[in-house]
């Protein structure tokens, strides 16, 4: 019989040659960070998915180590058939994180200091149209299949990438260019870079825009297939679409607390006179770029040996404003061999002169630390995890759940330093319990319960409805809110990963604390917990429940 490990190691082997992240996980520099967009490419992993889900159902496991492992990896290779299965991995569109993002973010990570990694900028530059080219190919038969998102994905993609045309994305990235051998490689690949987009943009609204939907929501069918995919958990549907209401209910009483703690007679009241103090706003540009980072250092120094022991080849962070995003904070985890920093990176609304800091401390704690950066930093340096856990295996459930698990985290242990930043965290928690119902109610049609202290009796959501409620609820600005609604819209049941992952953190905490009594160790219970490797809920669950 074959072990898992074993199995998992022929896996990652294959997949080196069919994916640049894979290759840097089994320790190869990829000549390229381009990944195969194309038909050809994704047919190559999905059938290489297949072909390792027979191997690894019938390997054998020795340990705890290896049944986390073959949890993992069955879970992870079932979720990417399901998901090509169902044609969404092979037409995505939407506002965030899709393989057209991925390549403009290549740009975000290669590092550009010396003249050999200027030649690597040139030479990636040079990809982007063929890469583009490959992911129009794989659309376009993905809609000759009849698979197709709707048509509001298909044209925010569009205005994403005409924007970032706009603002000259590649040619700003050239121009840090201090002047060598590469000054006319660097111009051209601008250039092509820039054009390609453009024309990606406009092969979106001419070829696809016209074929799509205008149908949103995208039915139970195959929503419980990406929420199975998100959460690597099977999960009562009803059931969270009526947790995400009594979560509403509850932070919305912390937050009523919260705005009279500050001498305020309601939220809204409250919200609007911390946005008005110029104290607690920040130029937008370099210094909130300098705010970011020196937020970030004071974390990193109040958590480090106290609460978590932070791997030293994890402590440094870069923190960048980004010019290409959509008015979001988003991490990129450092590479495999710890030789690049990970990164926080944010852009500011359109318009923003200046930033309410107050409102994104919860945030920086879900994105930097004592989140996502902090999870990585453990999952990295963990010797222990296969090479395909510590890099490859993702699941939206136990990462984000981990991320806005560590924001009450944070409170906890008194990372907020003032009752503004709390009520700026309270408003994030209202934010993530306010994703699940209108998620769950845009995709499936749930009906709004009658008597909420949130909406108007409408009987079901619609996308402007959304708008409004985010807005008004979890006070993000309209820009932000009407991203969020697209996202939710694009990404059907990632949204449930937050809530739903945290609940799991919270719910195997108490239950540890159960168990250990007065000798529970918040410390030891982290780290244990987050060195055993990313996975599904469901894994995990079973998992956590052999810790001591």
């Amino acid at each position: 019989m074959t072990s898992v490990t074993r199995v998992t190691d022929d896996y990652l082997a294959a997949l080196a040659a069919l994916d640049p992240q894979a290759a840097e996980a089994s320790g190869r520099t990829p000549e390229s960070h381009v990944p195969d967009l194309s038909p050809d490419g994704f047919d190559a992993r999905a059938e290489l998915a297949r072909r390792t889900a027979t191997a690894a159902v019938t390997a054998t496991t020795d340990g705890p180590g290896e049944r986390a492992l073959a949890g993992a990896l069955l879970d992870r290779l079932a979720s990417e058939i399901d998901l090509y299965d169902a044609g969404f991995t092979t037409r995505l569109l939407a506002p965030l994180a899709t393989p057209v993002h991925l390549v403009r973010q290549i740009f975000d990570n290669l590092p550009r200091q010396t003249q050999d990694d200027w030649e690597v900028v040139a030479a990636h530059l040079r990809q982007v149209p063929d890469a583009l080219d490959r992911y129009a190919a794989t659309l376009r038969r993905s809609a000759q299949r009849g698979q197709l998102v709707a048509r509001r994905q298909v044209l925010v993609v569009a205005d994403q990438c005409s924007a970032w045309t706009t603002a000259d994305f590649y040619g700003r990235l050239v121009a840090g260019y201090p002047g060598g051998p590469f000054t006319a490689q660097l111009d051209l690949g601008a250039r092509l870079a820039t054009a390609a987009t453009a024309g990606f943009a406009a092969f979106l609204r001419t070829e696809l825009a016209p074929a799509a939907s205008e149908v949103d929501g995208v039915g139970g069918e195959l929503y419980r297939v990406t929420a199975r995919s998100f959460l690597g958990a099977s999960v009562d549907l009803d059931e969270v679409y009526a947790y995400g209401w009594v979560e509403l209910d509850r932070t919305a009483g912390e937050l009523r607390t919260a705005a009279t703690e500050l001498g305020h007679p309601d939220v809204p009241t409250a919200r609007a006179a911390l946005d008005a103090d110029p104290a607690g706003r920040v130029p937008a540009g370099p210094a909130l770029e300098e705010w970011l980072r020196q937020r970030t250092a004071l974390l990193t120094d109040a958590l480090d040996g106290t609460h978590f022991d932070i791997p030293a080849a994890t402590r440094p962070v870069v923190c960048r404003i980004s010019p290409a995003a959509s008015g979001v904070m988003y991490y990129t985890p450092p590479d495999p061999a710890l030789t690049r920093p990970g990164g926080i990176w944010w852009s500011v609304p359109p318009g923003e002169s200046t930033v309410p800091v107050w409102r994104h401390v919860g945030t920086l704690c879900h994105e930097g630390l004592p989140g996502h950066h902090l999870q990585h930093a453990i999952t990295l340096t963990t010797a222990d995890l296969h090479p395909w856990q510590r890099v490859l295996c993702h699941v939206h459930g136990y990462a984000e759940g981990w991320a806005h698990y560590a924001e009450r985290l944070a409170d906890e242990i008194g990372l907020y330093a003032s009752p503004a930043e709390r009520l700026g965290m309270l408003d994030g928690q209202m934010w993530r319990a306010a994703r699940v119902v209108i998620d769950l109610g845009l995709h499936l049609g749930l009906p709004i319960p009658a008597g909420n202290a949130f909406t108007e009796q409408r009987r079901h959501w619609t996308p402007g409805l959304a708008v409004d409620f985010l807005s008004r609820v979890a006070g993000l600005d309209v820009t932000t809110a009407r991203f969020e609604v697209d996202r939710y819209l694009g990404w059907p049941a990632q949204a449930l990963a937050f809530k739903v992952g945290a609940r799991l953190w919270q719910q195997t905490r108490r239950e540890a604390e159960r168990r250990a009594g007065a000798a529970f160790d918040r410390k030891r219970f982290h780290h244990t917990a987050l060195a055993l490797g990313p996975m599904g809920l469901d894994p995990l669950r079973a998992r956590l429940a052999e810790l001591p």
